[in-house]
């Protein structure tokens, strides 16, 4: 199992969370971004610059991602592919997608970009707070459980 990060998007403070997961949990984690970003000298933590474009980062996390791994990106059409591909996805606001929600936030995602692209201006989501935070967090860590769980038990 491994944690991949959407990290072009990403909050500081969520990948502050992330960062200790990995190091308490030892469970790698693989930031993925088209610029250079500077992060914790830690074991189990791993940078992947891309080239600039177009969802090369997205590309290049959808080309590495397993079954059994965590995504993390606000970006749902990245999402629903980590998904098709087997892997577990969450935002930074704490909203785990799944199978049985993602095709409801692409078509909500694709008519308010139908929405945006005929001129209105629909605004954007408003700023991360501490309640998001703590989703974020309890999400991460229920995640995290169910996966040392299933190592455990061999599942």
């Amino acid at each position: 199992m491994k944690i991949w990060v959407d990290a072009d998007a990403c909050p500081v403070v969520i990948k502050e969370i992330l960062f200790k997961a990995s190091q308490r949990t030892r469970i790698p984690m693989t930031l993925v971004a088209n610029h250079a970003m500077r992060l914790p000298k830690q074991h189990w933590i791993d940078f992947l610059q891309v080239g600039q474009g177009f969802d090369v980062a997205d590309n290049a996390i959808v080309k590495r991602i397993a079954p059994g791994d965590l995504l993390i990106t606000a970006d749902i059409p990245l999402a629903s592919e980590a998904i098709g591909k087997g892997a577990t996805a969450l935002n930074p606001r704490g909203e785990l997608y799944t199978l049985d929600n993602i095709q409801a936030r692409l078509t909500v995602r694709n008519f308010m970009d139908a929405v945006r692209s005929s001129g209105v201006n629909t605004g954007g989501p408003p700023p991360l707070n501490q309640r998001d935070r703590q989703a974020f967090a309890n999400q991460l860590d229920r995640f995290l459980q169910r996966a040392a769980t299933s190592r455990e038990t061999g599942e």
